[in-house]
């Protein structure tokens, strides 16, 4: 991920290399801050390429943007956007409609049409993932999507929460993942934006039937990967948390190669081996480490981390601290 930090610059140069910087990197826009922000103003993005998709994270204190017909006149670049709240929140008005937006909720922005968006100017700091596309990559009717842009699609039920989860879950784990990772999430990406964009619609028959199933994979392992310190997790709880039925989501993971539990243990033991490797951790227990990523029984995880990683969870922490050493 590569990062740009108004950091670089001098302080009284800092919102004006901002809002130079959006322009040039992305689509002519007209950033605005008060006087009394922009003497201290300051805030990062951090970029990543999905493949045909851009995903950047925004955390910045508060301004506006402004996409006016005479900057849409300049360029037109053809592309959509999809941002969700991370932190903080923001709003947005575009024909007379205004929209408020928390943490989790999602909007489309068409940069073909004027609009104003804001960050909250009651919260010091707001953070914001935009993911950027060519707009043909998205099969759904233009006049509709018309109609969702700049509207709130919330990020707290149905096919929004579980959308919401997977961009979330992506915002927080962002700097983790190596070019290899971003070019498998590509096509999940799309496929959650189209499922979830279609569902705002209710127009969800005009997705493919695969979108659908790798959005809903996309889905289900994020709400694994967010639940997987709740010793309850398991496959009747997933399937119920996303309206399908056992059987359903066994057959999804049985065409992937995996049973729900191994994928659950694998996720779970990836995240003790570390915590476990983590110098920071040292002083912890290996049996809390163990019950923090939804292990019950020590024998039980000792058993399991062995067979994953050929040492015992003692082993595997000892030689990390001897690598660590030398």
């Amino acid at each position: 991920m590569d990062m740009v930090s108004t950091a670089e610059v001098a302080a009284g140069e800092r919102f004006g290399f901002w809002r130079d910087m959006h322009s040039k990197l992305w689509t002519p826009l007209d950033l605005r801050c008060s006087s009394q922000v922009e003497s201290g103003f300051e805030a990062q993005v951090g970029i990543s390429e999905f493949g045909p998709v851009q995903t950047t994270l925004i955390t910045t204190m508060p301004h506006s943007i402004h996409r006016t017909p005479k900057l849409i006149r300049q360029a037109d670049p053809d592309i959509f956007k999809v941002g969700c709240i991370v932190r903080g929140g923001g709003a947005m008005t575009k024909d007379g409609q205004h929209a408020e937006f928390r943490v989790g909720d999602m909007t489309l922005y068409d940069l073909s049409h004027p609009y104003q968006a804001q960050f909250a100017p009651d919260l010091p700091v707001s953070q914001l993932l935009l993911l950027r596309f060519p707009r043909s990559l998205l099969p759904l009717p233009a006049r509709d999507l018309r109609r969702l842009s700049a509207a709130r699609i919330p990020g707290t039920q149905g096919i929004g929460a579980l959308a919401s989860q997977f961009l979330l879950n992506l915002a927080r784990h962002m700097h983790e993942l190596s070019p290899p990772d971003t070019a498998r999430l590509s096509t999940l990406a799309l496929d959650v934006l189209t499922t979830a964009l279609a569902d705002a619609l209710d127009t969800r028959s005009t997705v493919p039937p695969h979108a659908r199933q790798r959005a809903l994979m996309a889905q289900i392992r994020a709400f694994i990967r967010n639940d997987l310190g709740d010793d309850r997790l398991g496959p009747d709880v997933i399937a119920a948390a996303h309206h399908i039925s056992l059987r359903y989501l066994h057959k999804l993971f049985q065409q992937e190669g995996h049973t729900v539990a191994g994928w659950i243990r694998e996720r779970r033991l990836e995240q003790c081996r570390r915590d476990l490797a983590d110098p920071q951790l040292a002083a912890r227990p290996i049996h809390a480490i163990a019950a923090r990523w939804g292990f019950t029984s020590p024998a039980h995880f000792s058993q399991a981390f062995r067979s994953a990683y050929g040492l015992s969870p003692r082993q595997f922490r000892q030689q990390s601290a001897t690598v660590r050493a030398d």
